[in-house]
């Protein structure tokens, strides 16, 4: 959105200010001014694709379907030439029937003979039958025909929607945090929702369109060339006011989908954070924020509606126009002889077939418009690069064979890659010279799980100051790490690019090897398989308490899931609540207490039966009981496993391998804990600060002489 301060007129200027210049830099074409989401730092002149991209990307996302699109639109080219008869019998009426010009004898004797009543009223009737017959057979295969149309819609729309889910899942988190959740879902509803709407809107109704054009002008010219003049006249306005008219309308389509995006973007944060805002009491203000942002998005519309009835109001006049240039035109010629009633009635019925697809296509250009600039916004999303250059589409990955590789190859003993790297990437691992054309897949079995880090340096996309700088650690397998440090010094982010979030920066930012081989060759799923996350903020899903600690494992029986939940100490008051492993726990798990959430968070990670463990401070929400009981099952758990420890609360990592003191993003200190304190460096000083702050009940440690 624009800006987050003043009222939707404000809002709505200073909209109206960028959109005109925009048009007055870049023309007419220009890309929309799209409102800037905050906080987001990607490029904003989207494509502005013309009307042949979209129509082309839109016959992409039907491959697979092209043969029932062209059946369909076979049968539809067979009913509309079937309704280009029914006008015909005007003719036939009044000048083979009612009148006599010529009367009944200019109808061929061989119908008569085939069985043709000879009287007028006969001939009447029989008229009528053939027109209901016609027009039964027409609406029959037509029908037909938009079935498979219709259903080959819905199979698109859930297509798109797959897709562009898919897509969104495995975009960088700093892309994902940016579109947010309401973002990504509005987008998910309305724009992709919509695309499919296409088939109908850009290949379908206009395909019927021109075969009824096309039809209409043959009849008319063997009518009267004149009037086949007239008509194609009118050909050249329609395209002249359409090009300018969707020129300036589907930009601003554009803007109100992002507004849209935006509002649904706030409103499913506010509901998030209920509590927050009704701790500050701010539910007056963020609801006027919100109806501030909907008055903007209603003005944005008003706006594209008086573009939009520009053209209908033209159009309005000039079908009548055109019918009583008609009439005049043929009554005069009916006059002088040279036509008959029947022609100039047919003519009449003509020239509103000729315009009558014509006004359906404007009075729905509104809407095309709308769909064409949310499929607009759906190829953007799907042409923004995916995570880590792409490396996490699992999808996408070739298929590799299951054996593992034996010792000496590759990856030295019990190398877990498939297939066979470099030697050299022992060593330095980078991936720019040891990067397979497919990722590396990984067996969890074969797994060490040893960690090192060779000089990461580390940078957010959009940052200036690198949050790591030349960080060096070698982590043994099955060891334990704790990280600890000021907040802000960079454990979290050397924990998300062990985990693989990040990657680390291409130029200068070294590399981090499991087990010798630098992650950045080794598919991204596959290792993520391998890993155990228990973080301070828990997330739970809105399901079951076995479906969330199933979470990593969905085939897990109940005796695992029970199994891990004893290992997390959560399964004696699992077993209080009312449905137990099947008790609902709500979005967030906010029917359960922040205690309980961090045990079943622990459970999961148990269950996924990980070969390095990362732990965010996972005790952190526990009472003083639960943090002892967690401790001890955390112990058990850890055995065997290369565990990566963030704590502020020093005495939980007492008992680490290695304890590593981060400060500015830079490790200023390694060693186990009573290396640290005797060493009286920053360490010991932290850990005298919290048993003098009563954090942790110990003794003071000796200041350094």
């Amino acid at each position: 959105m624009p800006s987050q301060h003043g009222s939707s007129k404000t809002l709505f200027r200073e909209y109206l200010r960028r959109h005109r210049e925009k048009r007055r830099v870049h023309g007419a074409a220009a890309p929309s001014p799209e409102p800037v989401t905050p906080g987001d730092d990607s490029d904003k002149r989207k494509r502005n694709r013309s009307f042949r991209v979209l129509l082309v990307e839109l016959w992409r996302l039907m491959q697979g379907h092209h043969g029932v699109v062209i059946l369909a639109l076979c049968t539809l080219t067979f009913s509309t030439l079937l309704g280009l008869l029914p006008p015909f019998s005007t003719k036939i009426a009044i000048d083979y029937i009612i009148t006599n010009n010529p009367g009944p004898e200019g109808i061929p004797p061989r119908l008569f003979r085939l069985g043709l009543p000879t009287s007028p009223q006969g001939l009447l009737v029989a008229l009528g039958l053939a027109l209901v017959a016609i027009t039964a057979v027409s609406a029959a295969i037509s029908t037909w025909g938009r079935w498979h149309m219709t259903r080959l819609t819905k199979r698109l729309q859930v297509r798109v929607r797959r897709r562009v889910f898919d897509h969104s899942l495995k975009l960088p988190l700093h892309r994902v945090y940016q579109i947010k959740s309401g973002g990504a879902a509005s987008i998910l509803r309305e724009d992709a929702g919509g695309t499919a709407e296409l088939a109908f809107a850009l290949i379908y109704n206009p395909w019927r369109a021109v075969v009824q054009l096309i039809g209409t002008l043959v009849v008319l010219s063997l009518t009267d060339w004149r009037m086949l003049v007239g008509g194609l006249a009118l050909l050249p306005a329609v395209w002249l006011s359409h090009r300018t008219w969707i020129a300036r309308i589907r930009p601003v389509f554009r803007d109100i989908r992002a507004s849209r995006t935006h509002i649904d973007a706030h409103a499913t944060e506010v509901f998030g954070g209920m509590r927050i805002v009704r701790g500050f009491a701010r539910q007056r203000g963020e609801a006027g924020r919100f109806v501030r942002h909907g008055h903007l998005m209603a003005r944005q519309e008003i706006f594209v509606w008086w573009w939009s009835r520009i053209v209908e109001i033209i159009w309005i006049m000039l079908i009548p126009t055109a019918s009583a240039a008609v009439l005049v035109y043929g009554g005069v010629y009916v006059l002088r002889g040279e036509l008959t009633i029947g022609d100039v009635m047919m003519f009449s019925a003509y020239l509103f077939m000729l315009l009558s697809p014509l006004d359906v296509l404007v009075s729905t250009a509104t809407n095309i418009q709308n769909q064409l600039a949310g499929f607009d916004r759906v190829l953007d999303l799907l042409d923004e690069p995916l995570e880590l250059g792409g490396a996490s589409a699992t999808t996408a990955a070739a298929p590799l064979s299951l054996g593992a590789l034996t010792k000496g190859e590759g990856g030295g003993e019990g190398s877990p890659l498939l297939p066979a790297f470099p030697p050299s990437s022992s060593s330095s691992a980078s991936a720019s010279s040891s990067s397979p054309s497919s990722p590396l897949r990984l067996i969890k079995s074969h797994v060490r799980g040893r960690v090192t880090i060779q000089n990461l340096t580390f940078t957010y996309p959009a940052a200036n100051e690198p949050v790591l700088s030349h960080i060096n650690l070698d982590v043994p397998a099955g060891a334990t790490v704790a990280l600890v440090g000021p907040s802000g010094a960079g454990k979290t982010t050397l924990c998300n690019l062990v985990a693989r979030f990040y990657d680390p920066d291409a130029v200068v930012g070294g590399a981090i090897l499991l087990d010798g081989v630098d992650l950045r060759v080794i598919d991204v799923a596959s290792y993520r398989r391998v890993i155990g996350i228990v973080e301070q903020d828990v997330f739970l899903f809105d399901g079951s308490v076995r479906d969330n600690i199933a979470y990593a494992r969905r085939r897990a029986t109940i005796d695992d899931i029970r199994a891990a939940a004893r290992a997390a100490n959560a399964d004696g008051f699992i077993e209080k609540l009312e449905r137990g492993y099947d008790q609902l726990i709500g979005e967030r798990g906010v029917r359960l207490s922040g205690g309980q959430k961090q045990r079943i968070a622990i459970a999961r990670a148990v269950l996924s039966d990980p070969r390095i463990l990362i732990l965010d401070e996972a005790t952190s929400n526990l009472d003083s009981e639960s943090e002892s009981l967690i401790q001890a099952s955390l112990k058990e758990l850890m055995k065997g496993r290369t565990c990566l420890v963030i704590a502020h609360r020093l005495s939980t990592i007492r008992h680490a391998d290695v304890i590593v003191v981060l400060e500015g993003g830079r490790i200023v200190e390694t060693g186990s804990h009573d290396q640290l304190v005797a060493s009286h460096g920053r360490y010991a000083a932290m850990l005298r600060h919290q048993a003098e702050s009563g954090v942790l009940a110990v003794e003071p440690t000796p200041k350094a002489k």
